[in-house]
Order: C-alpha cells, then sequence, then structure tokens
C-alpha cells in the first residue's frame, strides 16, 4: 500500500483571477484524517534559453511582487492548459527578444511551488537564431539584453540573478 497520497474530498472555489483560480479543498491524507489544502491553479507556462554566439538572450523586468528589477531568462504563461508548449516557447522568444530560433531542444519541467500550486513551467533551449522584430503583449515593459555565458553564470554565483525558473533551465540546458 502505498503510504504517500491524498484523495480530494471537496473543492470550493475561493478566487477567479485573469492568470489564476484559489480553491480550498478538503482531502482525506494517506492516515485516514482529513485536513484542508489552498490550491493556486495555473495553466503552466514556458522558459526559454537562447543562445546567439556564446551569449545568453536575457530580460530584465520589475516584478511587482518582489519589488524589485529582476534578470531572466524569456518566458511566459500558457494560454490555455492544453497550449502545446513548443509553439508557446517559440511565441514567447519571439514577444520578448524579437528571436526565432531554428533549434529547439526540450528540457523536462519544473514545478514553481509545489506545495500549493498547479504551475508547471515547460524548459527550453533555442539557438540558430534569427530576428524577426519584437512585440511585448499589452502591459508588459520590459529590456532586452544579450549577457555573455560565463557572465551569466558568474551573476548567478553572485547573487546577481535569483530567478528560480531562470538558474533551473540554465541547469537544464548547460548540464551544470
Amino acid at each position: 500500500m502505498n503510504k504517500l497520497f491524498e484523495r480530494k474530498i471537496s473543492s470550493n472555489d475561493v478566487y477567479q483571477g485573469k492568470v489564476f483560480k484559489i480553491t480550498s479543498d478538503e482531502v482525506e491524507l494517506s492516515d485516514g484524517t482529513n485536513t484542508k489544502r489552498e490550491i493556486v491553479h495555473h495553466n503552466g507556462g514556458v522558459v526559454i534559453a537562447a543562445e546567439k554566439e556564446n551569449k545568453i538572450l536575457m530580460v530584465q523586468q520589475f516584478r511587482y511582487a518582489t519589488g524589485e528589477v529582476l534578470y531572466e531568462l524569456p518566458a511566459g504563461k500558457l494560454d490555455k492548459r492544453n497550449e502545446d508548449v513548443l509553439s508557446a516557447a517559440k511565441r514567447e522568444l519571439e514577444e520578448e527578444t524579437g528571436y526565432n530560433a531554428k533549434n529547439w531542444e526540450a528540457l523536462g519541467f519544473i514545478w514553481t511551488s509545489p506545495g500549493f500550486c498547479t504551475e508547471k513551467l515547460h524548459l527550453f533551449k533555442a539557438s540558430d537564431l534569427s530576428f524577426k522584430g519584437q512585440h511585448l503583449d499589452e502591459g508588459e515593459i520590459l529590456s532586452y539584453i544579450e549577457i555573455d555565458k560565463n557572465n551569466v553564470f558568474q551573476m548567478i554565483k553572485d547573487g546577481i540573478i535569483n530567478d528560480a525558473k531562470t538558474i533551473a533551465t540554465l541547469m537544464r540546458a548547460y548540464k551544470l
């Protein structure tokens, strides 16, 4: 018998927003007791480590939740839960950096906060880039930059890059 499971008994919607919804679920634990779980339901997203001539394409943007400008890889949410993840990655790379890529490598996925959130990010490495033109989403303000690959890894070591999805994607892309 698997002792590591939880079974949903009931679920109530608490909040429905533009990007996610929150439910309060009653679950039965594997020891037979019941408890509550608050879950943030998110469609998921994509993150792209795009390399151009030994430089990594990155963006800087102010993140309201942190109150800081962060260095990040190009990324974005899936428009719907079952959207094709490669198509979404191609869309997000072009929107945020203006580049298309000929070569794409899937790097698996990560759960961003599995204790309370369903957000699953699909990771990609992209290369052989050509510039088409940046076209940001409404309400999206960011700066696109190219940083030497070695400098990016030093920025992670120095605590300048602290975005988890960026660090995880680079770890997978460069097998660190």
